[in-house]
């Protein structure tokens, strides 16, 4: 079984990285194109990288909850166990504007379509500047009628450790006037993060109960952390 397990993941990560090399390099007409035709190419990246995690891997992906998620934009506030987070769950969310660290854009050719998709880069290093540049961005892209995704923690974490819930989603909540849908996930059982291992089961990604804009910064984070928390403990009986 260990020798299957790495021999999947062998196939799985060279496929990754030869896709993902092939549809940058195929889908370049697409950035002098407008923000569909990227989403499209993106969708199909995507779904190409699904599609080997189930076929070669054996993990399949269930999402729960969709019914909960309120009409029109909505922040987004996810778990973060895996380097699948910050793939998948764009179509899963309707393609939002993700928050995530400025080091991603400047990857060759990979960071030039995260800059096409208007996502918000955040330089960590730059404290309270970084956290009114955020906003700013967030604010333009809400006002455009998109959604936002945030991972509220700011890192990966692995499956039962805890660590704390940063301000930049309370200020994005505060700022923005927006529903704010939890979201919780059990990736990290499946795609570890700093492992070179991907074992096969289910990723189930379940939209939480929405907070409704207008709670004040402390009960506001009381109540995300107590339900991202509760839900993720949950799932990470999923696989076992």
């Amino acid at each position: 079984m260990t020798a299957l397990l790495w021999l999947r993941s062998g196939l799985f990560n060279a496929f990754f990285y030869l896709w993902t090399f092939a549809m940058t390099v195929v889908a370049l007409p697409t950035l002098v194109m407008p923000r569909a035709a990227i989403l499209r190419a993106t969708g199909f990246w995507i779904s190409g990288l699904n599609l080997a995690l189930r076929v070669i891997c054996g993990v399949r992906i269930e999402v729960r909850g969709r019914e909960r998620v309120p009409q029109g934009a909505v922040l987004y506030a996810a778990k973060h166990q895996s380097a699948w987070d910050t793939i998948a769950l764009l179509p899963i969310c309707g393609f939002p504007a993700v928050v995530l660290k400025r080091e991603l854009t400047w990857i060759p050719l990979y960071g030039w379509y995260i800059l096409r998709l208007n996502m918000i880069p955040v330089d960590r290093a730059a404290g309270a500047k970084a956290l009114k540049d955020m906003v700013r961005l967030s604010r333009r892209e809400a006002d455009s009628g998109h959604s936002l995704l945030i991972f509220p923690q700011g890192t990966r974490v692995a499956v039962g450790a805890k660590l704390p819930y940063q301000p930049g989603v309370a200020a994005l909540y505060g700022q923005l006037g927006r529903p704010c849908v939890p979201v919780a996930l059990n990736s990290g059982q499946v795609w570890p993060r700093r492992t070179f291992l991907r074992r096969p089961g289910t990723i189930v990604v379940e939209f939480l109960n929405p907070i409704p804009p207008g709670l004040r910064r402390e009960p506001f984070m009381t109540t995300l952390e107590a339900q991202i928390e509760a839900a993720a403990d949950a799932l990470a009986k999923v696989n076992r």
